[in-house]
């Protein structure tokens, strides 16, 4: 009796979680008037030709153009990330060297500076190296481990591995780079996984840095169509075509968190040894 109304708690619990993304969908293919009328997630009618009108933009390009746009951001940003953030914890977890604490509370440190701080000073930096409205400043700093979390998070797994590891594929003759690679990396797959899929999303969704480092229409990435496509229509426009447009967008972050949720949820809970 306890698991069956547990089940029914947890199903009611996922309705509820759910529903506003139900609701997203069947919301692309109602009327304005329909939207603003009813929170059931049903249409009356379906018609998927909005879809194709979304595909389409208020731009020259499509849909699939902006993709392409957003991948150029994700793809170097995502790997950049996760080498960096994984040889800096790497360095902090295992090896001694001077100010090595200071240099990891500083780190730390900069958790808790928020994002907004930071954006004059790299909107100047950038506009004087003379790369604004390219790909580069949202993508290089990850190169340089920009996420203290991710850091902080690699060098808690990396703890939690025995040196007892280190210590016997040294005696079979590998050097740091073999040991993180060979030993350590394996142990380590689900945070790895979870800064993946964090770092994805998080540049998915990512819209004032775009906003700020990039002003030509053909480079910007979903984020910024999405809003600019809202602003263009001006009074009475088809909200559906604004949602269906959503719906698109949302595809590859789904579709990325289904393919990686075990390891992610296992990167996220785990607090020791995982592989």
């Amino acid at each position: 009796m306890k698991k069956l109304l547990l089940y029914i708690l947890l199903t009611v619990c996922a309705v509820v979680m759910i529903y506003p993304l139900l609701w997203l969908v069947g919301a692309s293919f109602k009327e304005n008037d329909e939207i603003f009328s009813s929170i059931w997630f049903l249409p009356r009618h379906f018609d998927f030709s909005v879809y194709e009108r979304a595909w389409q933009t208020v731009t020259p390009y499509s849909m699939g153009h902006y993709f392409v746009n957003t991948f150029m951001i994700i793809l170097p940003k995502t790997v950049f990330a996760v080498v960096s953030s994984v040889l800096v914890a790497y360095g902090f977890a295992r090896f001694d060297f001077p100010l090595k604490r200071l240099f990891f509370s500083l780190l730390m440190g900069s958790m808790f500076m928020p994002a907004i701080v930071t954006i004059m000073p790299l909107y100047t930096l950038w506009n004087t190296a003379g790369v604004l409205d390219t790909y580069i400043p949202l993508t290089l700093p990850a190169l340089f481990a920009a996420e203290g979390a991710f850091v902080f998070m690699l060098v808690q797994f990396f703890r939690g591995v025995p040196k007892e590891f280190d210590e016997a594929a040294r005696i079979d003759g590998c050097n740091s780079l073999q040991i993180l690679w060979y030993i350590l990396i394996p142990c380590i797959r689900p945070a790895i996984v979870s800064i993946t899929v964090f770092t994805f999303l998080w540049t998915m969704n990512d819209f004032l840095g775009p906003l700020i480092m990039i002003s030509s229409v053909e480079r910007y990435p979903l984020s910024l169509i999405l809003r600019l496509s809202a602003d263009s229509t001006g009074n009475g426009y088809e909200q559906r075509k604004i949602i269906a447009m959503s719906v698109i967008g949302l595809i590859p972050s789904i579709a990325v968190f289904a393919a990686a949720q075990k390891k992610f949820i296992s990167g996220i809970t785990a607090g020791g040894l995982s592989g």
